[in-house]
């Protein structure tokens, strides 16, 4: 997969978390994940098509994306709830729109579907192009999630 995508995912979710959640994720290296067992306990998914195609996920720990939707909406979360899904879809295509707008600078058009939600444990991720994606690790005050990347130009 091309550096430049995952720069950008990586670049765009410290981004959009430090603005709309005022958390500091920190990222740890990429690896190579090889099924499609979710890292999380609820993700995010939009697939994307144009001079790149594939797909996005997001994967939150519980502990994790319910620290960072009470930090964006100021309110105290108690698991995941459809509110929480609804915010996991709204990360998801942030994050998405804003690593698509740093790669339109490099010269690539991508556009995205809307994302979908899924959560549970041990629930699936399947990328738009079946084969293995680049997890992004990422921690927020001891608690983590990954971006989950599988983008082909």
């Amino acid at each position: 997969m091309n550096t430049k995508f995952i720069n950008a995912f990586l670049h765009a979710t410290v981004h959009v978390l430090k603005t709309m959640a005022l958390v500091e994720p920190k990222a740890s290296r990429p690896y190579e994940k090889t099924n499609n067992i979710a890292v999380g306990d609820v993700s995010g998914v939009v697939g994307m098509t144009g001079s790149a195609t594939g797909s996005l996920a997001l994967s939150f720990s519980e502990k994790c994306i319910i620290r960072i939707v009470s930090s964006m909406l100021g309110e105290v979360h108690k698991g995941i709830n459809k509110e929480i899904e609804d915010a996991v879809g709204e990360i998801t295509n942030m994050i998405s729109g804003d690593a698509r707008r740093m790669l339109q600078a490099e010269g690539y058009t991508i556009e995205a579907a809307i994302p979908t939600v899924v959560s549970g444990k041990n629930h699936k991720v399947t990328h738009v192009l079946g084969g293995p994606s680049i997890i992004i690790p990422f921690e927020v005050e001891g608690m983590t999630f990954v971006v989950d990347v599988c983008l082909s130009d």
